[in-house]
């Protein structure tokens, strides 16, 4: 369960997650040449999945955010698994999250400043 007084920090979490993937297509783009090179990703999403299944209180401070090698692409003729195209499509996805994760971030504020106008 998510309290109303995490979901600042969860989206703050969040938004710090889409820039490590932002730093780890980066990297696979950079390297995608590279012979034996494995493509990276960042874990954000599935570990806020297990604390959510558990029903328990979130702790955005205990949701790993770490590099991991996915295992199920396939290798090239360098010996890497790195596709530009899907690399560009993440590269989409993480910037159309961090935006809205942005804007979910910008209401929250608001609301904020709304009920601290409301008091005085």
């Amino acid at each position: 369960m998510i309290q109303d007084n995490t979901v600042i920090h969860l989206l703050e979490s969040a938004m710090q997650a889409e820039g490590l993937r932002q730093r780890a297509i980066a990297s696979n783009v950079a390297n995608m040449n590279t012979e034996g090179y494995r493509r990276i990703d960042v874990n954000f999403e599935m570990e806020l999945k297990k604390a959510m299944g558990k029903g328990e209180d979130i702790n955005p401070d205990k949701i790993k955010m770490e590099f991991y090698q996915p295992q199920n692409t396939p290798i090239n003729e360098h010996g890497s698994d790195v596709s530009l195209d899907t690399e560009l499509g993440k590269m989409v996805e993480n910037s159309l999250r961090h935006r809205a994760y942005m804007s979910l971030l910008k209401k929250k504020y608001q609301q904020m400043d709304s009920a601290i106008k409301l008091q005085y």
